[in-house]
């Protein structure tokens, strides 16, 4: 039997949980004071995933850039396809929060949402 020992980030106490591994299945976890912890250390021990957080760059906006996340959860190991994506991106303003800028990000399925609002720069009058 393998132990993996974890600091779980599903609440303010980072409990230090111990997951017990066998077959690569869990067969216990300890350490937890909310069921959080018990669901945190079984997803991170058979399927981590995160969110990604990133910026944008924007044309036609009042600021260069804004700010975006995953929608979903996804899957630990495609996090440097994910910034690949994003990388790729360029948004037009106004961007508004919960804007899709990509959809189906390195084919998770998850789209790529604008967590700000960014309103568009008004082109000077001609005189």
């Amino acid at each position: 039997m393998e132990t993996r020992n974890l600091t779980c980030i599903g609440c303010p106490l980072g409990c230090a949980l111990a997951a017990e591994i066998e077959h690569g299945e869990v067969i216990n976890v300890t350490g937890n004071t909310c069921r959080r912890g018990d669901d945190y250390a079984r997803k991170e021990v058979t399927h981590p995933a995160r969110t990604v957080t990133s910026t944008v760059r924007v044309t036609g906006g009042d600021i260069p850039m804004v700010s975006v996340k995953t929608a979903q959860d996804i899957p630990k190991e495609k996090i440097m396809d994910i910034m690949d994506c994003i990388r790729s991106i360029q948004a037009q303003a106004p961007v508004h929060i919960g804007d899709v800028l990509l959809e189906n990000a390195a084919g998770t399925g998850v789209n790529i949402i604008a967590t700000k609002n960014i309103p568009s720069v008004a082109a000077p009058a001609e005189q």
